[in-house]
């Protein structure tokens, strides 16, 4: 199968689920709990009125909170349908002026004018996944983001302790080693394919390191369930909450950094 092929089904899928993916299948309580610590890095990351790029903005939660914080977005995402719900929510919000949502997939961003323009780009909750070419990403982000100006990325992991558990559980050993797999393999939503590559983040950086610096890498949901496993944060929010405080305090440690659902790595463009 080639990879516009591969590409177009990745589109239909998230095509097919924008409408709501808001809601319990892209936003349950845990993924918000994820998103907020995203927020907290993004907002330590950035300075105020920052011009960002989101790789793969999906409904524009993260675009529309850093648009009211005072920054400029300019969303992109390979779903037009994620596009217009991104767009439709920042002008409910009063913030259509402050982002800008267009119809790119990270694997497009030569579209983008402005060498040098940008302060910064993120991607939250894996949408880099689905990117072909990280080399290529990698490259333009060099391209858009000022010298000193930072990358933010959270990334589905390679290594997730709870979900070997869930699937040997279940005895789904073919699941058990889906992330494993060195190449893109077939994830199936709302009886779609998504078209899906897991890294370690030794992987995913070594696109980056010629150009961007590594400042910070941090397992994400090491401890914390991951976002499919819902049960602790609605039956034990007490527990849920405090495996959140242990992530928080440990994930950043040599070791177990390589390890959860996702990693978050910061990366700044090197001036050099």
């Amino acid at each position: 199968m080639n990879m516009q092929t591969r590409l177009r089904d990745t589109q239909e899928a998230f095509d097919s689920v924008a409408a709501d993916y808001d809601g319990p299948r892209g936003n349950n309580l845990a993924i918000q709990d994820m998103r907020d610590e995203m927020w907290r890095w993004l907002d330590a990351s950035f300075a105020p009125g920052s011009r960002l790029i989101d790789l793969g903005c999906g409904t524009g939660l993260d675009a529309v909170h850093l648009a009211a914080q005072g920054h400029r977005v300019t969303a992109t995402d390979w779903s037009q349908r994620m596009v217009e719900r991104t767009r439709n929510r920042a002008q409910d919000a009063g913030l259509a002026e402050r982002v800008q949502a267009l119809a790119v997939g990270a694997h497009e961003l030569q579209q983008l004018e402005g060498d040098a323009a940008f302060d910064g780009a993120y991607s939250n909750l894996g949408p880099l996944n689905c990117v072909p070419d990280l080399n290529a990403v990698a490259r333009e982000c060099a391209r858009l983001i000022r010298p000193g100006g930072r990358l933010v990325f959270t990334v589905i992991g390679r290594y997730c302790p709870w979900e070997v558990v869930h699937y040997a559980r279940q005895r789904r050993w073919a699941r058990v080693g889906v992330r494993f797999a060195r190449d893109t393999v077939a994830v199936g939503m709302n009886g779609r394919t998504i078209w899906t590559r897991y890294y370690t983040p030794a992987e995913f950086y070594a696109a980056f390191a010629p150009q961007f610096e590594l400042e910070q890498q941090r397992g994400l949901c090491v401890f914390v369930p991951p976002p499919y496993i819902t049960w602790m944060a609605e039956r034990h929010p007490q527990w849920h909450e405090r495996l959140w405080r242990l992530d928080r305090r440990v994930a950043g440690w040599p070791g177990i950094n390589r390890l959860g659902d996702h990693f978050l790595l910061v990366m700044r463009r090197r001036t050099s």
